[in-house]
């Protein structure tokens, strides 16, 4: 069968979007079980200490409720592949808001009455929650996320830096972050001869079936966990979460299905967040504005749990050409709860500071911030020496000018204004890796023509499904249509996790791989297709396994223009607008999609999201939707999503780099280049919040 090329890049309509707007799809919390208990966590009250003693009389007295756990009667667990799931097995607090009780009733409104009813009481000692460029506790790890090297150095950054014409040093900060996708993490357990199923709302069920059947002891062949629809999650669902192990622990207990959903103002502690950060920049240039020196220092917080460093240096390694640089990461391990992945982790902290600090120095040497970007392309990738597959940054910041109406821009500051508004326009460069994971794929002909793939890939609203039709179309020479799509279940084959833009290249190149063994099949086999069909498996374990010799990494160039009320201090965007260099883009619609939806993102990082560490305390005071401010479409008239057209193959059979990411990556640099450009002030703390802005405004 020959390939049909109009299966891939065709803006083809997602196929679960009608189940989702007619409430079709069921996420984790909608499965129906009869004689079903619902959940409420009892969360810690104190930052840091023991639990003394908890008094459960009162709750057992509400009416409905069936069961109190704690880490007196709870199920007794292995040691779990990750320390956060290790719940009520013990009598520490590692953090405000650790669960020290579950409450188990035959509604949800009796479980949370219940759960007010448990009264603890704790042993506290003092707790350390505040992280600051001095702490005493801060030490270099060997390691940063994704194993990158806690240091890295190329020549001599601080002799370069300080024989340097041109200097930059400057310092960014931003306060934690967290995603807040609109379903809350939800687990519904049930137990049936020996058997657990679990719905989870997770960016990965095969993970999760792994984590339970390690921490409960079981094999994992006893051990199911569906994942079918996901309402988002950004990075909080890419690990297995306390909720889920809860749940299969009360309906061990019980005997009964149980069901367990995160209240909202939960989840800063339960969930993962992203870390604070203060970054250092320091860039050295020449009058030409050519880089001699890139330093980027990263000083951060980790939990007394476990050990995780987002790796925001790292993306200063590969940027751009310098004969020197330093890149560090630095952590405090504090009383607050564990961060994890958030948004393009590493990459959206790192390159605001980079891209701004970039800014500076165009700003100090007066050349067009586009151009000095140009003159700093290196032709190999900085920190290794590898050739990269493909970058076509240049094409982004030629392009994405061209289109944004960048050369009329008057590079003045604090020139436009437009009545009370004072207007600018800001541009920063976007990078993201390219991340591929082993993954197994079935692929089966039947015989009425139609095929099937089964994938156990995860849905979190990208359009995994119809993209994945759309690969294997695309080899078996058949319409997107008359491919069924099998994902979301723990039973099909083993799949990596929907996270660091990764998905639809692990996934999509084990469905590639399985259907091109299919089409062999059918071409060996003589006669018509049997009842049962045609099946193969294959997987990629071989080709991942494979260290490339190239720096495989996505660009993008954006670009903002901003309104700065004078009067008030508010920051309106009006336009933004992202150019992308991601391989081949194998959906035009679902594509375009998700670089809006980063840029968004990007927006929030910018202008609104932030949360608040209670040094008293010890915990987020942003802890719903209502404090912590997230954009709306309202929030941004204009905005637009464009790519170049890129051939690179040294990626995957499709040619395909990730784009879930990458559109978070610039946009909060070139937001806070524009407002500098609007008002002549240069903010180097995020979010850009009226009360930040108005002691700068005239």
């Amino acid at each position: 069968m020959s390939e049909t090329p109009q299966a891939l890049g065709a803006p083809v309509v997602r196929r679960e979007g009608r189940d989702k707007v007619t409430g079709t799809a069921r996420y984790a919390a909608e499965h129906p079980e009869s004689g079903c208990l619902y959940g409420w966590i009892v969360p810690a009250t104190v930052a840091s200490g023991r639990v003394t003693a908890i008094r459960t009389a009162d709750a057992l007295a509400v009416p409905g409720v069936h069961t109190v756990l704690t880490h007196d009667n709870a199920p007794r667990l292995e040691e779990p592949d990750d320390p956060i799931l290790a719940v009520l097995q013990d009598d520490r607090v590692p953090h405000r808001g650790w669960p020290v009780a579950l409450v188990l009733a035959e509604t949800l409104e009796s479980a949370r009455a219940g759960a007010a009813a448990v009264h603890v009481e704790y042993a506290t000692t003092g707790h350390d929650v505040v992280l600051t460029g001095d702490h005493p506790g801060l030490y270099t790890p060997e390691e940063a996320n994704g194993g990158h090297p806690g240091l890295r150095q190329r020549g001599d950054a601080m002799r370069a830096f300080e024989a340097a014409p041109v200097c930059i040093d400057a310092v960014y900060t931003m306060r934690a972050l967290h995603n807040h996708p609109m379903e809350p993490h939800a687990s519904t357990a049930r137990w049936a001869d020996g058997h657990l199923t679990v719905h989870d709302s997770s960016q990965g069920s095969t993970a999760v079936r792994n984590s339970l059947a390690q921490a409960l002891g079981i094999d994992r062949d006893h051990v199911t966990v569906l994942s079918e629809h996901v309402g988002g999650g950004f990075g909080s669902k890419g690990t297995p979460r306390p909720q889920s192990v809860l749940a299969a622990m009360a309906a061990l207990h019980t005997g009964l299905p149980v069901r367990l959903v995160l209240p909202r103002r939960y989840m800063p502690a339960i969930v993962g967040h992203r870390a604070p950060t203060l970054q250092r920049v320091r860039l050295g240039a020449g009058r030409d504005g050519v880089l001699s020196s890139v330093s980027h220092e990263i000083v951060t917080h980790t939990s007394r749990i476990k050990e995780f460093v987002e790796q925001a240096a790292v993306p200063a390694r590969i940027m751009y050409a310098s004969p020197h640089s330093r890149t560090e990461h630095r952590v405090a391990a504090l009383d607050v709860p564990s961060p994890s992945w958030m948004r393009a982790p590493g990459e959206a902290s790192g390159m605001y500071a980079l891209e701004s600090a970039m800014d500076e120095l165009a700003c100090a040497l007066g050349i067009d911030p586009v151009e000095l970007r140009l003159r700093n392309e290196p032709p190999v990738e900085p920190d290794s020496g590898r050739p990269f597959s493909s970058r076509n940054l240049a094409a982004c910041l030629t392009e994405g000018a061209r289109r944004f109406g960048w050369s009329g821009r008057d590079p003045q500051p604090a020139t436009r204004e437009e009545g009370p508004w004072l207007l600018g326009t800001g541009v920063a460069s976007a990078t993201y890796p390219v991340l591929v994971s082993k993954s197994t794929a079935s692929a089966q002909a039947a015989p009425d023509g139609s095929y099937r793939v089964g994938v156990n890939a995860t849905d979190i609203g990208t359009g995994a499904r119809t993209v994945l039709a759309q690969i294997a179309a695309s080899v078996l020479g058949t319409s997107p249509e008359n491919v069924g799509v099998d994902i979301g279940s723990s039973d099909l084959p083993t799949a990596s996790v929907a996270g660091g833009s990764s998905g639809t290249a692990s996934w999509g190149s084990a469905v590639h791989k399985a259907a091109t063994a299919l089409v062999r099949r059918i071409a060996a086999h003589t006669g018509p297709i049997p009842p049962e069909g045609i099946s193969v498996t294959a997987d990629t374990g071989e080709e991942t396994a494979q260290e490339p010799p190239y720096s495989r990494h996505a660009f993008g160039a954006h670009f903002a223009e901003v309104a700065v009320d004078s009067l008030t201090g508010e920051v309106r965007v009006r336009r933004l607008l992202g150019v992308y260099a991601a391989g081949r883009i194998l959906n035009s619609r679902t594509a375009r999609s998700q670089f809006i939806g980063g840029m968004v993102m990007g927006l929030g990082m910018a202008l609104t999201e932030s949360s608040t560490m209670d040094p008293a305390f010890g915990d987020f005071t942003e802890s719903d939707l209502a404090s912590y401010h997230v954009p709306s479409c309202a929030d941004v008239p204009d905005i637009q999503a464009h790519w170049i057209d890129e051939d690179d193959p040294h990626l995957n059979p499709m040619g395909s780099k990730g784009i879930g990411e990458i559109g978070i990556v610039g946009t909060a640099a070139a937001i806070g280049n524009a407002v500098r450009h609007a008002t002549g002030a240069r903010l180097r703390a995020l979010p850009l919040t009226p009360d930040r802005l108005l002691p700068y405004l005239p």
